[in-house]
Parts: C-alpha cells; structure tokens; sequence
C-alpha cells in the first residue's frame, strides 16, 4: 500500500462509529494497516464499499450478533466473540449492522492487507500469472491466524517503537496464510474487479463530507480522481452501489440522523448544515431515505 492508500483505508474505517484506540503509523508498517476500535454497542445499517484490498476483522473482547447483506439482499447473521473473525474480500458493496451485549466493551482489531504483499504470496504458493482470489469468511476461528494477528496488536499497543523485521515478517507469515487456506485459482470468466481504487474512493468520500452543505458537483468529484464524469460516474456505482449524487444524499442523511441523536439543535439547523434551505424539502428527502420525519426519528412529542 502506499501512504495515500493507507490514509484511505484508515478514514474509510473511521466512518464507522466508534472509538480509536490505536492505528499503524510509519515504515514499519509498509503494506499493512491495523487499527483497534472500540464500537459502539449497537449499529444501524451501515454500507461498505468494495475495494480491492482485502481486509480482516477481528474480535478482541466482547459479543455481538453482526448481520451482514448483499445490497437488497437477505441478511445474514452471526454470532460472534472473542477470537472470531470476518475476511472480506468482496467484489460488491455490501451492508453491516450489529448489536453487542452488554458484557464486555465490543472491542475488534481491522487489519488491510496490501495487494503487494498478497500477490507476492500468491505468486511463491500458485506461481506466477495464476488467477487466485480469497474467499469471504464470517464469523469462524482460526487458531494460527489468531496466532499472528495477535503479536501484531502487542507491538501495535506497545510502548516501544515497532520493529519492522518483526512487522513485516508477521505479515508476510499472514498473507502466506491466508493465501493457502483461504485462496483458490478461479476457473472459468471471472466478473472484472471494477470501481475506483480504495485510495481514490476515499478521497471522494472525504471531499463529499466535507461539502455536505453544498450543492453536489460531479466534474468537482471526478477531477479530484482524475477522471472524466462518465468513466467517475461508473467506478463509483461499481464500488458503492449508488450513483454518486444518491450516495451524497444518503451521507447527508447519515450525517443528519447522528445530530438528530446526538444534539438537541433544531431541525431547522440540522437541515441547513447539511445543505437543505428549506425545512419543508428536508423533511422530505429525509423521510423518502429513512420512512419517518425528522421529528419523528428524534422522538420528539
């Protein structure tokens, strides 16, 4: 991964809630990107958009029922704990929601593995040119991927500075791993991998943040990638599954029922925040999004 992939990785994570509790920094850590969150107990339905790094969640402490879905799909539900873990390597976007007893904090590690370091062990395992992709796994153990994963978060939470020979030789042991139990060479025509890089569409999810409140501009949002309006249009809904300008409603709609939560600003004011003049044409979008009115969603009498 480069630096601007793992910053990608790192604030695409970040969009879900929580707290932080530690992030890989430096050389070190060159293809690999671990982070340890607390989460919040319970998630309402969250989107996750394909990219074409792999990554691995795992459960620190703590137990959740975590349902996961293809868009519109069925959901799917797991149970998981401490020691669990999810390996996604999807080629579509998909949807998340989980809630977590009140046992323990539901703590998980998230580690992005660099598609360098995998196809150097894919190469070494399949030889060269092989076509070879992981497979999804949710909610299962794994005892030596436990094994390694669990020195990474040592020297991750340590005080001392990490050694990259030991951070490294981790990571190569896990993508040799990985690539061994889970991979397999695809046979016949496999769907291309399409949509925009995970470093590209990160940019674009944070320049879109950060213009909730203006109008949506898509020669803006292509040219920060660098691409024409068309070829951007299409590698977003390959990634996201949405359009981008139906992408930056459901963000302004993200956004807007964490204040409706979490603050007791009026209505009004959390309508012109994320770009709505009228409390009127608000209300609407909001209720064609979520099924309830502003008001409503807040519980207000």
């Amino acid at each position: 991964m480069t630096d601007t992939e793992h910053s990608s990785a790192q604030a695409l994570d970040e969009r879900v809630p929580g707290t932080r509790i530690a992030a890989s920094r430096g050389q070190a850590w060159k293809d690999l990107l671990v982070q340890v969150y607390e989460r919040e107990p319970h998630q309402e339905c969250l989107l996750i958009p394909a990219v074409p790094e792999p990554l691995i969640v795992w459960v620190l402490s703590g137990a959740a029922v975590v349902e996961e879905r293809e868009l519109g799909g069925p959901w799917q539900t797991h149970r998981v704990s401490e020691g669990d873990f999810f390996l996604t390597n999807a080629q579509d976007p998909y949807e998340l929601r989980w809630t977590a007893d009140d046992s323990a904090p539901f703590e998980v590690m998230h580690l992005h593995l660099g598609l360098p370091l995998l196809k150097r062990a894919i190469a070494e395992i399949f030889g060269d040119g092989c076509d070879v992709e992981l497979r999804d796994v949710s909610g299962e153990r794994d005892a030596v991927l436990s094994a390694l994963l669990d020195p990474l978060r040592v020297e991750l939470l340590s005080a001392h500075g990490p050694s990259a020979m030991f951070v490294q030789g981790l990571a190569q042991s896990l993508a040799v791993h990985l690539v061994r139990r889970y991979g397999a060479i695809v046979t016949g025509r496999r769907r291309a991998r399409g949509g925009l890089p995970a470093f590209k569409l990160r940019r674009v999810i944070e320049r879109m943040e950060s213009q909730l409140d203006r109008d949506f501009n898509l020669g803006r949002l292509a040219r920060e990638v660098g691409l024409s309006e068309f070829h951007f249009g299409r590698a977003f809904k390959q990634s996201t599954g949405y359009a981008p300008s139906r992408y930056f409603i459901r963000l302004r709609m993200e956004r807007a029922r964490l204040l409706l939560r979490e603050t007791s600003r009026s209505v009004i004011e959390i309508g012109l925040e994320v770009g709505y003049t009228s409390a009127s044409h608000f209300a609407q979008i909001f209720r064609r999004e979520t099924g309830v009115a502003p008001s409503d969603y807040r519980g207000d009498s």
